[in-house]
């Protein structure tokens, strides 16, 4: 008996996001002598790990895959605990609910489909990231997008922090000088990146502002480079390199001059 590889059929483009779910999540944590249409319901995190940092790379086309902070970041988001060490992540296991959709069988649907001989997926709700209108998958794949599009030769070349909290990021920048700045994935809205940086007072107090965050559509109007150079607050790439030494070969060579 041979199986091919999984294959979804969709009714419109809506449902593309969630049709990849499926195939990534049944390529990876299928069984290979599995029943048809079987796939563990959860998974080691660990071995989630290896599967967003394959699908990372071969999206983007890059040799720089995720980093410890990066995963560290990445399971935080996706358990919702902002108190456990990176060590107590390692044993955990992450189930398709938190990944993309709802527990149960069916989750497993794109909407408006499900496996066959399943209840339809349509009437089930999602499990959306607290506080957030979209899953931990849709969000993810919205950076793979951005990125692929529009910010591989900064990823490829580590200008990007990309996978690190709001929260973290003030922490990293309030003891940094003037103007220091990184950039990071915006958890706010889907394919997403934001420039955090300090402003330092003259009584030495400091303030970590993130400006809007840019959508792809935005980087195809002025790239990220020129956008960089552009704002003049922006003076050094955390943790200590010069914005234009850090992204120059980014800049294009026509310029109207600062804001």
């Amino acid at each position: 008996q041979v199986l091919s590889l999984p294959i979804v059929v969709i009714v419109h483009g809506n449902q593309d996001n969630n049709a990849k779910a499926t195939v990534l999540w049944d390529n990876a944590f299928s069984e290979a002598d599995r029943v048809p249409f079987v796939v563990a319901e959860q998974v080691p995190w660990e071995k989630m790990c290896d599967t967003l940092n394959l699908k990372f790379m071969a999206e983007v086309q890059t040799t720089k895959g995720l980093l410890k902070e990066h995963y560290f970041f990445l399971a935080q988001k996706i358990f919702n605990d902002h108190s456990a060490r990176f060590e107590d992540f390692q044993n955990r296991r992450v189930s398709w609910a938190q990944f993309n959709k709802v527990t149960g069988r069916a989750g497993r649907g794109v909407q408006g489909l499900a496996w066959p001989g399943e209840p339809h997926a349509l009437s089930l709700p999602q499990e959306i990231l607290p506080g957030r209108g979209f899953t931990f998958w849709q969000w993810f794949d919205g950076v793979l997008d951005l990125t692929k599009r529009c910010l591989k030769s900064y990823w490829s070349d580590r200008l990007i922090i990309g996978f690190i909290s709001k929260q973290y990021v003030s922490k990293l920048l309030s003891t940094e000088p003037d103007g220091t700045f990184l950039l990071r994935f915006s958890d706010s809205e889907i394919g997403g990146v934001t420039i955090a940086h300090v402003i330092r007072g003259k009584d030495g107090s400091s303030q970590v502002e993130n400006i809007q965050p840019f959508s792809a559509k935005d980087l195809s109007i002025r790239s990220l480079g020129d956008r960089i150079r552009d704002l003049g607050q922006l003076r050094n790439l955390y943790p200590n390199i010069p914005k234009d030494q850090a992204f120059g070969s980014h800049y294009n060579s026509e310029w109207g001059g600062g804001v």
